[in-house]
């Protein structure tokens, strides 16, 4: 599938409500705006920064308190810190060219970024707050994480690499900072909360994306494949998009979950494809009741091969309770294509058992 034909079917299925970072300069849709921007992070304390900001601090729970309520508000110091490490994205394609965010993993050049934001780049170079633009190279790139990897000569420009942190144990409530480049405002802070977790969002090749985070901080075009950080300044998140009825901000952005980049890192240091499990369904949750209600079966699919039909409830999968749609997409994820899996539907009243064997995801889901 060319990369015209994948955009416009990313774009229509967009209609609604997600609006997924395109570089700035992107496209609007149906009242949708699409962006950029982010990347990942460990364990998340808002008082971290204390001890730092604050050496007259002592370990009275009075004054912890009073530490993260200025961890989570004052994030100057934060910033000062790692704003060196959060670059601008640029690039130059056949259509034009785009801008987005990413940031600096190690100091052997590497940078991250979102796969949205390098597509179809003739050029990429990245620029930090300081000095001339640097020229960058895709080394490595995922479509269905939306995620890509950079490299720049370490001798080009000083690195300073942030530190990514793990996604596992973030909390809602917990302080959330954004950097990036919105509307090419170059090392812009925004911050929030982060507002849910474990969120299913679209990839530009039409399937999910597992696990990603809700945050309230302003994310809007421009800050693609930017950091998301908790209140340390630990990558947990990348930024890559948004919900929007007015084409801009509305307070609901979505970063992919730093764990998944971490997962998918060496992939792409290596430039090698990643092959992922397919059953080859489509999903809703019930009006009523529990399970995943199967909306469309893919012909020749590995669902469709195994038996499975329109309108079948499917109750559990590969051993697990299936209490809504996103539970099916997590345990497919979990798999390797090869891999059997046993499916329990309830059709017509009665419930049955089948037996999947997972295929090779396809280039899209389209």
């Amino acid at each position: 599938m060319n990369a015209d034909h994948r955009k416009s079917n990313f774009l229509s299925a967009l209609l609604g409500a997600l609006a997924i970072a395109i570089p700035f300069g992107g496209l609007a849709a149906g009242g949708v705006f699409d962006f950029d921007d982010e990347s990942a992070s460990a364990p998340v304390t808002a008082t971290a920064p204390a001890a730092e900001e604050d050496p007259a601090a002592d370990d009275s729970a009075e004054e912890s308190e009073s530490a993260g309520a200025r961890a989570a508000t004052d994030v100057s110091a934060l910033y000062a810190r790692v704003s060196k490490g959060v670059v601008s994205v640029e690039t130059l394609t056949a259509a034009g060219g785009g801008s987005g965010s990413g940031f600096v993993l190690d100091e052997d050049g590497y940078i991250l970024t979102n796969e949205h934001v390098v597509e179809d780049a003739r050029s990429v170079r990245v620029r930090f707050t300081e000095g001339a633009p640097v020229t960058a190279r895709v080394v490595g790139s995922d479509v269905s994480s939306d995620l890509a990897l950079l490299k720049i000569d370490p001798d080009d420009h000083p690195l300073r690499p942030l530190r990514l942190g793990s996604s596992k144990t973030l909390k809602v409530g917990q302080p959330a900072i954004a950097i990036g480049s919105p509307f090419r405002l170059a090392g812009t802070l925004t911050t929030g909360v982060i507002s849910a977790v474990g969120r299913p969002i679209e990839s530009p090749n039409n399937f999910t994306i597992d696990d990603a985070i809700q945050t309230d901080a302003a994310i809007n075009p421009g800050n693609s494949g930017g950091p998301l950080l908790d209140a340390a300044g630990r990558v947990i998140g990348i930024n890559a998009q948004i919900a929007s009825s007015s084409g801009s901000n509305d307070g609901v952005g979505f970063a992919i979950a730093v764990d998944t980049a971490k997962e998918i890192l060496p992939a792409l240091r290596e430039g090698r494809e990643i092959k992922r499990p397919y059953l080859g369904v489509s999903t809703g949750d019930p009006r009523t009741g529990t399970g995943a209600l199967v909306a469309r079966v893919i012909p020749g699919g590995p669902a469709a091969d195994a038996g499975l039909r329109t309108g079948d409830r499917i109750v559990a999968i590969g051993g697990r309770e299936v209490a809504q749609s996103a539970d099916v997409s997590g345990v497919i994820t979990d798999r390797k294509p090869g891999d059997k899996v046993d499916i329990r539907v309830r059709r017509s009243g009665a419930e049955r058992t089948l037996r999947v064997t997972l295929g090779t995801r396809p280039e899209s889901g389209a």
